[in-house]
């Protein structure tokens, strides 16, 4: 917003609200932020977005980080969304079956692959069916395990060591995502290769992140959020979906966990952590 000429204290006001993956705060809080009379309510996640959307239809919602908003009753198509919701779309469902490749890759005697998600995200089924599709494919048998508090998350990796999983997919989530240091040591403790979905995770120790840039998805929101400021109507801003993701390679986590990564994956990662 600062580059765009905003000021927070100055031409821009912002109120902050954090759930820390208690979505069950989510109306509340967006209720709260439509009592305030907001001019416009920036939603980080699906689940955020779903909030704020059952809490007004006349505030411009602007949506960040939101996997497959068509899909999750959001808007009314991309291009012309249509109501007060416009923004980004991660888009992220049809890299599942990458996540999978890659969990063969750095570790291919794996025959078991548990995949973590939090089962109030709307777009962990989606991701699940088609892990498991392209699972099926190749002879791996795929393990769910849930976890929508940080006691779960914990329990989740027991389950895992219990059920005799050799690696971990971590779904997209904000729970699992303000939590990604915790989830990156117990797979490290567990000795699991972990394959996540945002560059943070694999800064944080997890083994590789395959997706999009979240960081670079807020600065892009705040796009959206000036031409609305000027005059734009969120029914009239198509939705962008994402043209780049990329690749991280924790090579330290990989040393720590006796793995050999590739030469040809170092190669392609966009950033290895030493």
């Amino acid at each position: 917003m600062r580059s765009l000429g905003y000021e927070e204290g100055r031409n821009l006001a912002i109120e902050w609200r954090f759930v820390d993956g208690q979505y069950e705060r989510l109306p509340a809080l967006a209720a709260d932020l439509v009592n305030r009379k907001v001019d416009v309510i920036v939603a980080g996640t699906t689940p955020a977005a779903k909030a704020a959307q059952q809490a007004t239809s006349t505030i411009a919602i602007v949506m960040a980080t939101v996997g497959d908003p068509v899909r999750s009753g959001l808007v009314a198509s991309l291009a012309r969304p249509g109501g007060n919701i416009t923004g980004l779309s991660l888009a992220t469902t049809d890299t599942s079956a990458k996540w999978l490749e890659l969990a063969r890759i750095v570790a291919p005697q794996s025959s078991r692959i548990a995949v973590l998600g939090n089962p109030n995200q709307p777009t962990a089924p989606a991701h699940l069916r088609n892990i498991q599709a392209a699972a099926q494919k190749i002879g791996v048998d795929v393990l769910p395990v849930y976890a929508h508090t940080q006691d779960e998350i914990g329990r989740a990796f027991l389950t895992m060591a219990r059920e005799r999983a050799e690696s971990v997919i971590v779904l997209p989530d904000g729970l699992l995502y303000g939590h990604r240091q915790h989830v990156a040591q117990l797979a490290l403790k567990h000795r699991l290769p972990s394959i996540t979905t945002a560059r943070e995770f694999a800064e944080a120790g997890a083994l590789i992140s395959y997706g999009q840039n979240y960081a670079a998805y807020f600065r892009r929101s705040a796009t959206y959020v000036d031409k609305i400021f000027k005059g734009a109507k969120p029914s009239e801003l198509p939705i962008k979906q994402p043209t780049f993701v990329e690749l991280i390679v924790n090579r330290k986590t990989a040393k720590t966990l006796g793995l050999t990564i590739s030469q040809d994956l170092l190669l392609r990662a966009d950033k290895v952590i030493e």
